[in-house]
């Protein structure tokens, strides 16, 4: 792998909500979909032998703790293969022995296979259930996500509580407070409450994520379409809960300062 994840360069210039898709890879993007659904698949395949024997029959929190493991090696193979390889900046703002809610923009399907094997040490995002339903993929799905049918307001308040539970068990808890993903023309939507209730209601810090150019490479609008573009995801500094702090005012802490960090652009030149 020419590009492996875990470089500190910088995501190249310009606005990161640009979405590309014009030109020559109008025609090109859709043929490459089919080329990166084809790799997807194949390499799942692959990895599907390990992650039976090495984390399906498994209890947690080490079914989990592997999974993210194997997820490293499965996407370090995929993402370049796909023309996306993955930068990662940030990794020391987690502190050894530290769980944390890392809250993560959201553009694109892509973003959940950046986000797991990006995190460093073992961690659960929240996923919807229809992903899950997948043949295979949602027996995957399932082990490195907290599974939430939106539609259903006890599975809500019981994902809250498996929420909790996976941050005991020393994991890390992945949300997107966006809810869904952003198609809006802005860096971000607004943010729901349920990642910051966590951080007061646990205490634990809240690591705000960024990944940059997922958005690029599937723009919004388009069902069968990829472009290759390399992508970055940087870790920003923890934020403590304070006690006396409310939801609202916590959310709108963290979302001030991924608004300016995203809409900021590079800090240094794109190599």
């Amino acid at each position: 792998m020419n590009q492996p994840a875990g470089n500190t360069s910088t995501p190249p210039s310009g606005n990161p909500n640009h979405s590309s898709g014009s030109g020559i890879w109008s025609v090109l993007g859709p043929l490459w979909a089919v080329w990166v659904i084809l790799i997807f698949v194949i390499t799942m395949l692959i990895f599907l032998p390990f992650f039976l024997l090495f984390s399906y029959f498994l209890p947690p929190p080490r079914n989990t703790k592997n999974f993210v493991t194997m997820s490293r090696v499965w996407m370090g193979v995929f993402l370049p293969l796909a023309g996306t390889p993955l930068f990662i900046r940030g990794r020391e703002k987690f502190a050894k022995g530290q769980t944390y809610i890392v809250v993560c923009n959201h553009n694109a399907l892509l973003d959940v296979p950046v986000t797991t094997p990006g995190i460093p040490g073992g961690n659960k995002t929240i996923a919807k259930i229809e992903m899950a339903r997948i043949p295979i993929f949602g027996m995957m799905y399932r082990t490195g996500s907290v599974i939430v049918d939106r539609q259903d307001e006890t599975s809500r308040r019981e994902s809250f509580t498996k929420m909790k539970e996976t941050l005991d068990m020393g994991l890390h808890m992945c949300l997107y407070p966006e809810g869904t993903r952003n198609k809006t023309p802005g860096p971000l939507k607004a943010f729901h409450d349920g990642a910051f209730r966590l951080a007061l209601n646990t205490g634990k810090p809240i690591l705000p994520a960024i990944i940059f150019n997922t958005r690029k490479v599937m723009p919004p609008g388009k069902t069968v379409y990829f472009r290759p573009h390399r992508l970055y995801m940087h870790f920003l500094d923890p934020i403590t809960p304070q006690p006396d702090e409310s939801v609202d005012a916590l959310k709108q802490r963290v979302f001030k300062i991924m608004w300016d960090y995203y809409t900021a652009g590079p800090k240094q030149p794109a190599v």
